[in-house]
């Protein structure tokens, strides 16, 4: 399967003006707890904020930062700065207040749309720094943006114009901005929205990530608004409990889920009473799913649970497991469209059965690292993007993941996965969460350490000894932790993945 994007290409009018010029103006497109907005609606919505932004001073290819709670006014302004012929920065609304100015320096950002808590840390942004603050609370911007005009024409972009810039999920320096162009956005959807989940217009999405993840904006934005489907938008933090509740409100057909979730929503009290009989699937991404973990899901609520794997630098999911043919444990094979492959630290390819680094192409790659001349050069090599994830792959073209190249084990001259161990010791009954991350000891040996989350809290020497002959018994005996540490909770990053950088340095 090969989609190509058509050389004049605004993702707003493909996203959102096509389906009001195709006469689905009056569906649904958006849920949230204080009604729905239909597609004419969003269209409105998103024509008065581009307006806005031009009658601000924004220019075709200057950049603007959206950082607020998910809602109406996020998907208007994110369609508005499209039309307007401006590049989307999408920022986590929670960033502290004191990186804020550095970002902005960074991005170059002509303006920034924001509203909910991110916009304390805006209004204090210096006038000097050349960045104009909307903010959506602000009852005069809301009257300027209600007073401007409803009607707006796309910018007449080119499938290979900056679009939206994402952010890295590294656990290390500065978050990466990633730059993709309009064409990346469309072609996924075509290959993974609709080719892979079969996306609908009787579809209702979900998500636990917010929008500025490029996982959620796809699953729970994009993907439904190419065939005038709806999504479910609430602007809260997401727990189990506010999940439940919108899936008991809004009968959701497609959740898009993380492993941190699933297993927050298997251990609530109330799982067995929940009905999500409305999902015909779920997806998971963002970390690894242990099996244990697939397991449990399955057993708790029954929906499909598809397995994947996607980065920023390719914006989306390119190795999926499919409806009907789910390999609990790996990421199931590749999205056709994309060429994965596996190879050594020398570039040549891994056999089957061995880990090898992940190399992916496809129309969906990114076009750099913003101002990381040299990090670009390491990531983007040709038509592939270099990956620092290692995987294995089965004889028949399922990818199981190992882990990043940077937490890949070597003890006792042999390699050991952490995900291995890690859904081992979850299938351990005391067991809530885990993390394992290795740590050289004093001769400069690396040893595997498991941080635990125990399920009725607590912790003691006698059962970090039970958890260590739990691994023994279960896998090869090199595999097991050589300590056992337990913690409330654990560390993770601003995207949301468990810190194993901060683990490792506070591990000695």
């Amino acid at each position: 399967m090969h989609y190509r994007a058509p050389d004049s290409l605004n993702i707003a009018r493909h996203f959102l003006d096509d389906r009001v010029e195709e006469g689905r103006g009056g569906r649904v497109a958006l849920r949230t707890d204080s009604g729905a907005l239909t597609y004419d609606d969003v269209r409105v919505l998103s024509n008065r904020f581009g307006n806005a932004l031009v009658d601000a001073g924004v220019q075709p290819e200057e950049r603007v930062i959206v950082s607020m709670p998910d809602g109406p006014d996020y998907v208007g302004a994110l369609f508005g700065i499209l039309k307007a012929g401006a590049v989307v920065v999408m920022v986590n609304p929670d960033l502290e207040p004191e990186g804020i100015e550095a970002l902005c320096a960074y991005t170059g950002a002509r303006a920034a749309v924001v509203g909910g808590a991110a916009a304390d840390g805006f209004r204090e942004v210096p006038s000097g720094a050349g960045t104009v603050v909307l903010d959506v609370d602000d009852a005069r911007v809301t009257e300027a943006i209600a007073a401007s005009s409803p009607e707006l024409d796309p910018f007449p972009a080119h499938r290979d114009d900056a679009a939206i810039w994402l952010f890295s999920g590294g656990t290390t320096g500065r978050p990466k901005a990633v730059v993709q162009s309009h064409a990346s956005y469309a072609n996924t959807t075509e290959l993974y929205g609709k080719g892979v989940l079969e996306v609908s217009e009787d579809d209702i999405t979900v998500s636990v990530p917010k929008l500025y993840f490029g996982y959620a904006l796809g699953s729970n934005l994009f993907f439904p608004f190419s065939v005038g489907g709806s999504a479910v938008l609430f602007a809260e933090r997401c727990t189990a409990d506010a999940l439940f509740e919108r899936i008991a409100r809004h009968r959701p057909t497609v959740l898009v889920n993380v492993p941190t979730m699933i297993n927050r929503m298997v251990s609530h009290p109330t799982a067995s009473e929940q009905d999500l009989s409305c999902l015909r699937l779920a997806t998971s991404a963002g970390e690894a799913l242990p099996p244990e973990l697939h397991r449990r899901w399955r057993e708790a609520f029954g929906v499909e649970l598809l397995d994947g794997l996607g980065t920023a630098e390719m914006w989306h999911i390119f190795l999926s497991n499919r409806p009907g043919d789910v390999r609990p444990g790996t990421l199931g094979r590749a999205v056709p469209g994309f060429d994965v492959e596996l190879r050594d630290d020398a570039g040549a390819p891994v056999p089957d059965g061995e880990p090898g680094r992940l190399w992916v192409r496809g129309d969906s790659r990114a076009t750099c690292y913003w101002q990381e001349p040299e990090k670009s050069r390491q990531a983007f090599r040709g038509e592939w993007y270099v990956s620092g994830d290692m995987l294995r792959r089965d004889q028949d073209g399922y990818f199981v993941y190992c882990g990043r190249a940077d937490d890949m084990l070597k003890v006792s001259g042999k390699w050991l996965s952490p995900g291995e161990l890690e859904d081992c010791l979850l299938r351990h009954e005391a067991v809530k969460e885990v993390a394992v991350v290795g740590v050289p000891d004093a001769r400069g040996l690396v040893k595997p350490v498991a941080f635990v989350v125990l399920a009725g809290g607590g912790g003691s020497e006698s059962l970090g000894s039970d958890l260590q002959e739990f691994a023994r018994r279960h896998l090869q005996p090199y595999k097991y932790p050589r300590e056992v540490r337990f913690l409330k909770d654990l560390p993770r990053t601003h995207l949301g993945k468990v810190d194993r950088g901060l683990l490792s340095r506070e591990a000695p």
